[in-house]
């Protein structure tokens, strides 16, 4: 063989390996597998947190909804809203949803909505009663005082602590709820500056709470407070005792502020998105 036949035989088997070996890849020039965009992928509300209470000696849950463009390390701070009732299969996701609808037209500002999650509802947002029917309905009713020592001296500061807060407070509660927010309203006006009562079920322990309305109003009735009521179309056993609240607040002055409002078309069921709609929209305007 000739030394040129030679070489080009050589330079044939040299192809023929190279052609023979898997080839290398760069790791940084791979292909990135197709990503399967009709994949589910979970939608973020908001956050859950667990605090423990020493007040109730049990573990209480609260869910947060957090405004647009909310930073732990933004200067900018926000009203909290505390939603009674305000589990993640209770009323938390609703309202949460119409603060944010609401802020985003500027109807309202953005704020924080913190659910209370409940435990026992019917304990925790009543107090003693005196009457027998009461204690038929909620055999453990009576707990609200320590609820109330729960709020005031665990979770606001617990929020307060964990969240860019403002120093505005709103307390939203419907039917029992209500009740317990009259009974804040009366006994600790202090933890908040604004109170939504909505079908407030003043009828419990014989009307006792409106009873007390006005020597509170008395007491109060020029405190910078915001109160809003609302009343469904067969909310009839809290009429008397609502409507005394209501003469009671007639005796207020400013910068008190009040509004009572009836929902013909709602009932006790269904009135509390609406309400919470018109409450928050009327406590925006000055």
């Amino acid at each position: 063989m000739s030394g040129k036949h030679h070489l080009l035989g050589l330079l044939a088997a040299a192809l023929l390996t190279a052609c023979e070996r898997p080839a290398v890849v760069d790791p940084g020039t791979a292909p990135v597998p197709a990503v399967d965009s009709t994949a589910a992928r979970p939608f973020t509300f908001g956050e859950t947190r667990t605090l423990h209470s020493a007040i109730l000696g049990q573990d209480r849950t609260i869910n947060v909804a957090l405004p647009p463009g909310f930073s732990p390390d933004s200067s900018t701070r926000y009203p909290v809203i505390y939603l009674l009732d305000g589990s993640a299969d209770e009323d938390f996701v609703h309202i949460a949803g119409l603060v944010q609808f609401m802020a985003t037209y500027a109807l309202m500002p953005p704020s924080i909505v913190v659910g209370i999650g409940n435990v026992d509802r019917g304990h925790d947002l009543t107090y003693p009663t005196r009457n027998d029917s009461d204690k038929v309905w909620v055999p453990n009713s009576g707990g609200s005082a320590d609820f109330l020592r729960f709020i005031a001296g665990e979770l606001l500061p617990f929020v307060d602590a964990h969240y860019r807060t403002n120093a505005r407070r709103t307390l939203v509660g419907q039917s029992l709820g209500g009740l317990l927010a009259t009974q804040a309203l009366i006994e600790r006006p202090e933890l908040f500056d604004t109170w939504i009562m909505v079908s407030p079920s003043l009828w419990w322990d014989d009307g006792s709470l409106g009873g007390r309305a006005a020597a509170w109003a008395q007491l109060h009735g020029g405190d910078a407070e915001t109160v809003f009521i609302a009343m469904a179309n067969n909310d009839d056993m809290m009429r008397g005792p609502v409507a005394k609240l209501v003469a009671a607040l007639k005796t207020t002055h400013p910068p008190f502020r009040w509004a009572y409002e009836d929902f013909p078309y709602e009932t006790h069921a269904s009135i509390l998105h609406r309400a919470a709609y018109r409450a928050f929209e009327w406590e925006g305007v000055e």
